[in-house]
């Protein structure tokens, strides 16, 4: 992405699941600033508009100075966690239809009995075949008829999906049967959100490439919707600045490719701490080092060896396998938001549930009465009693001391 002419001031921003956080750089005079506030889970645009005139207030920036914006987003992730993805079919090669409920031979539970077979990310009756076949060579060897391509249309629009994933054998190597097809879709479906899988993932093993193609369809509709508010609303209160969205390998991409690929930005927000921190220790002259980047309500940690971020080219995300290249991060459920509990063996457990930004901890007030992280932090006196956000968000001792009398008295213990 080209930096636009004028303007002095690049924001990074990324939206966590318990707070917003915003860092401010002056290219030319090398000023910086950061600023924080609360999330806003039903539409984290609001908290990145809310928070850029926040900003400008608290530290004197002119947002018409801003001239770009990189954006880490964990919209994609979570709409997967939370099974909000769009209604997808797929259409693949005769015969394959069922590729993606078989799988491979890979049983991570193999010794619980109970546990349900994992549901397809495309049900059956959404999953339709296009007689149609590439060779290994990546040769014509049956192209698709008229008749075929308009029976599969009709089928598509049957089915009432506002996304399609066309994910064919062979396509990696000649993707012309793939966009004949999107072709006929996008013209006789134009709000259609179409997904090849020679554009998603051009690579071997069908399985994972189908898989991949059938993620990114399913986000295309959120993440379509999501980055249409945030241009609009970024339009207007800071007019000058280019949006840029943080990808799962790293880099910046554009919005009209984040909207088109959205499968990239599965870990964008993680990815993006990583790749600061890697030039924070490059200034420091440190080499090798291991990172951690906790919020409120997960902790991502990634290994940094010669200066380099590992990258990893598979991995699950909400059970779905995804193949592209992303930066390895571990990430687990622990974060200042994160709830303790008591499990069936009466132990004490902390997480992976979260009180997130809204409610929040109990010492926020706004509702919550289950102990967090954070309640047992200001009790034990780690956080200042002037609250957070420099005083602008008050904590509630009283509130926290009630959340955690129940689990005192379980134990025996007083609160202190």
């Amino acid at each position: 992405m080209n930096r636009p002419e004028g303007g002095s001031w690049i924001v990074g921003v990324d939206v966590g699941g318990t707070f917003t956080d915003f860092s401010a750089v002056n290219d030319r005079t090398g000023e910086t600033h950061v600023f924080k506030r609360p999330s806003t889970p039903d539409d984290p645009s609001h908290a990145i508009l809310d928070g850029l005139r926040e900003m400008a207030v608290a530290c004197g920036i002119g947002l018409g100075e801003v001239s770009r914006l990189a954006h880490g987003t964990t919209v994609a992730t979570n709409a997967l966690l939370q099974g909000r993805g769009g209604r997808v079919a797929l259409v693949t090669t005769e015969g394959f239809r069922d590729l993606l409920e078989i799988g491979r031979q890979v049983r991570p539970h193999m010794y619980d009995f109970r546990r349900a077979f994992p549901a397809p990310p495309v049900p059956a009756e959404r999953r339709f075949e296009l007689a149609e076949r590439m060779d290994a060579a990546g040769g014509p060897v049956r192209a698709p008829t008229e008749a075929d391509i308009e029976a599969a249309v009709e089928a598509v629009r049957a089915s009432g999906a506002e996304a399609c994933a066309v994910c064919f054998l062979f396509a990696y190597l000649n993707g012309a049967h793939e966009r004949a097809l999107a072709g006929a879709l996008r013209a006789a479906l134009p709000e259609l959100h179409v997904s090849l899988s020679s554009e998603v993932q051009p690579e071997f093993r069908e399985f994972e490439r189908f898989s991949t193609t059938t993620v990114n369809a399913a986000l295309q509709s959120v993440m379509d919707h999501y980055l249409g508010r945030l241009e609009e609303g970024l339009s207007a209160v800071a007019p000058r600045a280019s949006l840029g969205i943080n990808q799962s390998s790293g880099g910046l991409m554009s919005v009209a490719r984040a909207r088109t690929f959205p499968v990239r930005t599965a870990l964008s927000g993680p990815a993006a701490g990583v790749v600061g921190a890697v030039h924070a220790a490059r200034s420091a002259g440190f080499g090798d080092l291991v990172t951690l980047d906790m919020g409120g309500t997960s902790a991502d940690m990634a290994l940094i060896r010669g200066g380099e971020a590992d990258i990893a080219y598979e991995r699950a995300v909400a059970g779905f396998p995804i193949r592209l290249p992303q930066i390895d991060i571990a990430t687990i459920g622990a974060g200042g938001g994160s709830i303790a509990w008591f499990d069936r063996d009466g132990l004490m457990k902390v997480g992976p549930g979260s009180a997130g930004a809204d409610p929040g901890p109990a010492c926020y007030g706004h509702g919550n009465t289950e102990p967090t992280v954070t309640d047992a932090n200001l009790l034990l006196g780690r956080l200042s009693p002037r609250g957070l956000l420099d005083g602008g968000m008050r904590l509630d001792e009283g509130r926290a001391r009630a959340a955690f009398a129940p689990a005192a008295a379980a134990l025996g213990r007083s609160v202190g």
